[in-house]
């Protein structure tokens, strides 16, 4: 029988259940079990994918094209195996589904309430990874704190389904907060304390509790917050601040979370855990032997959970590299042609990294501009494959018009167009080109070299594409579609003959990058950037 954890968070948002829940499971794979993640979000929107990155960082894209919560990357980074739309459930979704069923007449004319269908609908999905046959233990972690409203119908179900689980099958991790007062010295205890009581007013005792915290906790501590939360004090865990989240899963094995949850599911330890590769990832992470800049130019940068994926990639690639990543956030509406060489100089290579909309779209032309015309190394991914094609165009061939049509629907020179498929399309939820898609590269090209294969698959979120009725004229003038979509002949991947690096994706590649697995066009990025500093 598959035995399930339900990750809650108390006292404050954004103390890290994610990390704690892939950690936790990353601990449980390196001792043979098959585990995976599901995240519940307890906001009215069906996914993330209309969401502005302001509000929610980014969207993260799965291989069945899910849009879904940026913690889907975290999952998929430690224990490098995909998710699915399963692994993510919003309480819009939950919604909708009710909603359907009542129309179609599934509840026979019966009342439609909170309890207890929209209490079924969500345990109705906690199960559906478990009843796969794939996994042996589940973790599902609840997004918010506990005490939100829109979270009790989530809190319910899982109380629910700790009764119908029956002892055994199901634990609950709560984590929570120590906060240190520095004018007092001490570290707080009470805020714990609440948020446990208010998760008791629900009906559920935790069993498990880790504790952020900046500071320490001794064994008084310890015994002072499980005397008075009602756990064992085996079952007081600290999770101390970390200078990376890829500590976390080495300190959780420290404190023994995963022996604790093991025993409390009665399940069997098996092997220690196998953490051989991870340590040696932490050790080059930790010990680089060189150091470089890479600009990140993009239109979100004062939130970098926007482009947190791509940030983790860069950690993987430079690990790899063994060399220290440096990013430096450049915003692309402060970029102009008089002040580009300016801004991007001492710069070892330059990401134009995904985006929507008009806003800082000149900016990254003119620091592509730049970097091509220099032989910096260059990345583009999405739109910013889309803008090099823009700049090439208008810059090279001389069409100074040229642009995408998502900007200028009345350019002359229509580089880059709408998908035929995407021009019917009114809504704008889940309906973009999303998911994984095939890519056959040229023999003979950089791509070729970096994939090392001649035929890859890589995930996708956009509405426009390169228009190959300018194909080649591009070719002629020296840029290649090194990648094409075999089946609509969609260019895939773009670079230039004559330069270091400089290559662009219509894909994603940051989604794919793992731990285990750094993706190589990042790997070899980071390796030409690198080539870049010290040929400087």
């Amino acid at each position: 029988m598959t035995k399930y954890i339900f990750v809650t968070g108390g006292v404050t948002s954004s103390l890290g259940k994610g990390i704690i829940s892939a950690s936790l499971a990353k601990l449980l794979q390196s001792r043979g079990y098959r585990v995976t993640i599901q995240k519940f979000d307890p906001y009215i929107n069906i996914d993330p994918g209309t969401l502005n990155p302001y509000e929610h960082g980014e969207c993260y894209v799965t291989e069945d094209g899910a849009e879904t919560d940026l913690d889907l990357g975290h999952y998929e980074r430690f224990l490098n195996v995909p998710t699915s739309q399963a692994n993510n459930i919003t309480t819009g979704r939950i919604y909708q589904n009710v909603i359907n069923k009542e129309r179609e007449g599934a509840y026979l004319g019966k009342t439609v309430q909170v309890v207890p269908h929209i209490t079924d609908e969500i345990k109705r999905n906690m199960r559906i990874l478990g009843e796969t046959g794939d996994y042996d233990i589940v973790i599902t972690e609840l997004g918010g704190t506990v005490g939100d409203i829109e979270s009790l119908p989530f809190i319910e179900a899982v109380r629910q389904f700790r009764w119908e689980a029956g002892s055994g099958n199901s634990i609950v991790i709560h984590l929570t907060l120590i906060p240190y007062l520095a004018a007092a010295g001490e570290l707080k205890t009470k805020p714990t304390q609440h948020s446990v009581k208010m998760l008791l007013e629900y009906g559920i005792q935790p069993d498990i509790l880790v504790c952020r915290t900046e500071h320490h906790i001794n064994q008084d501590i310890r015994k002072k917050i499980a005397l008075f939360c009602n756990v064992n004090i085996n079952a007081v865990v600290e999770s101390i601040d970390a200078s990376t989240i890829y500590d976390v899963p080495l300190l959780m094995l420290k404190e023994q979370l995963d022996k604790t949850v093991l025993t409390k599911l009665k399940l069997p330890h098996k092997s220690d855990p196998h953490l051989e590769s991870w340590k040696d990832f932490l050790g080059r992470l930790k010990n680089p032997t060189a150091e470089i800049c890479i600009g990140l130019i993009g239109k979100y940068v004062e939130l970098p959970d926007a482009y947190k994926s791509i940030n983790e990639a860069f950690i993987h690639a430079g690990a790899k590299n063994e060399c220290k990543v440096k990013l430096k956030f450049i915003h692309s509406e402060e970029l102009t042609a008089e002040n580009a060489a300016e801004r991007l100089a001492g710069l070892h290579g330059v990401l134009v990294a995904p985006g929507f909309g008009s806003r800082g779209i000149e900016g990254k032309i003119e620091a592509i501009r730049h970097v091509r015309e220099n032989n910096i190394p260059f990345f583009g991914i999405c739109l910013g494959m889309q803008c090099a094609v823009v700049e090439y165009g208008r810059n090279i061939l001389g069409w100074k018009d040229a642009h995408t049509t998502e900007i200028d629907e009345h350019t002359k020179h229509p580089v880059i167009s709408m998908m035929e498929e995407q021009k019917k399309i009114r809504n704008k939820g889940g309906t973009m080109r999303l998911g994984s898609y095939t890519c056959e590269i040229k023999k003979g090209t950089k791509a070729a070299m970096i994939y090392g294969k001649n035929k890859i698959t890589e995930r996708h979120r956009h509405r426009y594409e390169f228009n190959n009725d300018y194909l080649a004229d591009f070719e002629k003038a020296g840029l290649i579609a090194s990648g094409i979509n075999p089946e609509n002949s969609l260019v895939e991947i773009i670079e230039l003959k004559n330069h270091p690096f400089f290559v662009g994706g219509q894909f994603h590649p940051e989604l794919k990058s793992t731990v285990d697995n750094p993706h190589p066009l990042f790997v070899n990025f980071v390796a030409a950037s690198l080539g870049f500093a010290r040929k400087k």
